[in-house]
C-alpha cells in the first residue's frame, strides 16, 4: 500500500507541473508539438520494451482484430486529449485544464451508466448534479461553454474506456497506441516540410534537446500510475488523482498569473463539494458491499 501511494503521488505530481513543461514550447504550435510528443513516445517506449523484452507481448496485441480497434480508439482520444491540453496551456488557458481533470472522475460515472450500464447510488447521482451546475455557472461567468474543460475531460473519460478493453500493462499498451497515430505524426512532419513552417526543428539544440524529452515525459507519469493501481485500491488511488489538478490550479493563478474572477472560484468550489459528496458515496456503497 505504501509503495503504491508514493507512486500514485509521484504520478500525479508529473501530470500537475506537465504545463511548466510545455510552456517551454509556447512559440512552437500545438499540433507540431503534440507531433514531436507522439514520435519521442513510441521512441522512448520501443526501446522500454525492447529492454523488458515484452515484444511478443505486443505482436499480440496486433493479431487481434478486436484489441486493434480498441487501440486505435484509444491511441485518437489520448492524442486528441494531449492536443487540446499542450494548446490550452500554450494559451493561457491552464484554470480550465485543471477545471477539466475535476470533472474527469465524475463524467467517467456517467460514462459508465451509458457505456457500461452501472446503476450509480443517490449520493453519487446529487454529486453529478453539483458538478453540472458548477459547469452552469462557470458558462455564465465565461459567457461561453467551457469546452476546453469538458473536451478534455470527455477524452480522457472516454479514453479510459477504450483501455478497458486492453488487458496489457501500461508499457506495451502506450507503444502501440503511440504506433496508430504514429503515421499521422510522421505525415505532419513531411507536411510542414513541404510547405515551409517547421519551427521545431529551428529550436536552439538545448530547446530542441527538451523537446526529444516529451517521450519520457509523456511515459514517466503513465509508468508509476501502472505500478500504483497495481498496489492500491481504486477508491485510494481516485483522491490522490486529485493532487494534478490542483497542482494546476495553483500554477495557473501564481506562475502564470491567469485570471480568476470569484465566480469562477465558486464553481470550484461547487466541484470541490460535487467531488466530496462522490467520494463519501462511493465508501458507503464500498462498506455496505463488504457487509453483505
Amino acid at each position: 500500500m505504501n509503495s503504491g501511494l508514493i507512486n500514485a503521488i509521484i504520478a500525479y505530481v508529473m501530470w500537475g507541473i506537465l504545463p511548466l513543461y510545455w510552456k517551454l514550447f509556447n512559440n512552437v504550435p500545438a499540433g507540431e508539438i503534440l507531433s514531436h510528443r507522439v514520435v519521442w513516445s513510441f521512441v522512448f517506449m520501443g526501446i522500454l520494451v525492447a529492454i523488458q523484452r515484452r515484444w511478443s507481448d505486443v505482436k499480440r496485441i496486433w493479431t487481434s482484430r478486436s484489441t486493434l480497434l480498441s487501440l486505435t480508439a484509444s491511441g485518437l482520444l489520448i492524442a486528441i486529449n494531449w492536443l487540446i491540453f499542450i494548446w490550452a496551456v500554450n494559451n493561457g488557458h491552464v484554470v480550465e485544464t485543471s477545471l477539466g481533470y475535476y470533472l474527469n472522475p465524475l463524467l467517467n460515472v456517467l460514462l459508465a451508466v451509458v457505456f457500461l450500464h452501472e446503476k450509480p447510488n443517490r449520493g453519487q447521482w446529487l454529486a453529478i448534479a453539483i458538478a453540472a451546475l458548477a459547469v452552469l455557472i462557470i458558462t455564465i461567468d465565461y459567457g461561453r461553454f467551457p469546452w476546453i474543460s469538458i473536451s478534455l475531460a470527455a477524452s480522457f473519460g472516454l479514453y479510459g474506456l477504450a483501455k478497458k478493453k486492453i488487458k496489457q500493462d501500461a508499457s506495451v499498451g502506450l507503444l502501440s497506441e503511440t504506433a496508430v497515430v504514429l503515421p499521422v505524426a510522421l505525415g505532419y512532419w513531411i507536411y510542414l516540410g513541404i510547405v515551409g513552417k517547421t519551427t521545431a526543428w529551428t529550436l536552439p539544440a538545448p530547446m530542441f534537446f527538451e523537446l526529444l524529452l516529451s517521450g519520457v515525459v509523456t511515459a514517466l507519469p503513465l509508468l508509476f500510475f501502472a505500478r500504483a493501481a497495481a498496489r492500491m485500491s481504486l477508491s485510494t488511488l481516485g483522491f490522490v488523482q486529485y493532487i494534478g489538478p490542483t497542482i494546476m490550479l495553483v500554477l495557473s493563478i501564481f506562475v502564470f498569473k491567469e485570471t480568476v474572477s470569484p465566480v469562477l472560484l465558486v464553481g470550484f468550489a461547487f466541484i470541490w463539494v460535487a467531488l466530496i459528496v462522490y467520494a463519501i458515496a462511493s465508501m458507503r456503497a464500498t462498506k455496505l458491499a463488504k457487509s453483505v
